[in-house]
């Protein structure tokens, strides 16, 4: 293979398996049924945060609609109510989306440590014989929690300042969608990374340093996260697989040896 060949292949190679390592999840549970108990907790998480913020998100949207923009026999009247309705569900799901991320997350991170420590053990083959402690575990869900809270905090604010970049003239709305999705992604892999390498007890800087080692393959994952996240019941799963997946490329790429 030439030299501008191979520039090309390897890229999307890296891409590619990136991409996969989300739905290299679901085989991995599957071959290993103990680690399912792991995932029932999370995925009540993430029902209930799934059924309230739609019930009361499109209860809360009708109400509005019915008080300023009733339903009338006139056609075009008609018109405007369903499409105030379309636009109402497409919010909805900016909000479900976010609402998993957010909320998903910062119940579920204490649980979602233990999944990516349970995992890396059956992978490498070692076994946690400590017995369980509630104290331990309140301690360190109590930090878990935390730093959830911390980088919640930093979602919030950067998408605020992203939002804020479309009141600039001209280029206000193309730069924004452009940086939005870019942001969403580099902030989908921070997340859902961060569970292992916290725990490998990585400062920020060595985290960031993983990450930017190999930005190919952290973009063909984020991506594998993106595309659960907008499938429909797949996205009750979606917290857990994407801990699993990033726990599965933390063991094929440890820092000695990822690749560039």
């Amino acid at each position: 293979m030439n030299a501008a060949a191979s520039v090309i292949v390897k890229p999307i190679a890296g891409f590619t398996r990136g991409f996969s390592y989300p739905l290299r999840a679901f085989k991995f549970f599957r071959r290993k049924p103990s680690l399912l108990k792991y995932l029932a907790i999370p995925f009540f998480v993430n029902l209930l945060v799934f059924t309230v913020t739609v019930y009361f998100g499109l209860d809360f949207f009708q109400g509005l609609l019915e008080a300023y923009a009733p339903s009338t026999d006139v056609w075009y009247g008609i018109f405007l109510y369903y499409l105030a309705w379309t636009f109402g569900l497409l919010m909805t799901i900016v909000v479900v989306f976010f609402s998993f991320t957010v909320i998903g997350n910062l119940i579920a991170s204490p649980f979602n440590e233990l999944l990516s420590e349970r995992t890396e053990g059956v992978i490498i083959g070692v076994h946690d014989d400590t017995p369980f402690s509630l104290g331990r575990f309140l301690k360190e869900s109590k930090d878990a929690m935390l730093v959830e809270m911390k980088k919640m905090l930093v979602l919030v604010l950067c998408m605020v300042l992203l939002f804020g970049i479309n009141f600039i003239p001209v280029i206000g709305s193309v730069l924004y969608a452009i940086l939005a999705p870019a942001f969403t992604l580099f902030f989908l892999a921070v997340e859902y990374m961060a569970f292992v390498l916290m725990r490998k007890q990585l400062s920020f800087a060595e985290q960031r340093r993983y990450i930017f080692r190999h930005p190919v393959l952290m973009l063909g994952y984020a991506c594998g996260v993106f595309c659960m996240l907008a499938i429909p019941f797949i996205q009750f799963f979606c917290i857990p697989l994407a801990v699993v997946g990033a726990t599965l490329l933390w063991c094929d790429f440890p820092p000695d040896d990822a690749p560039v």
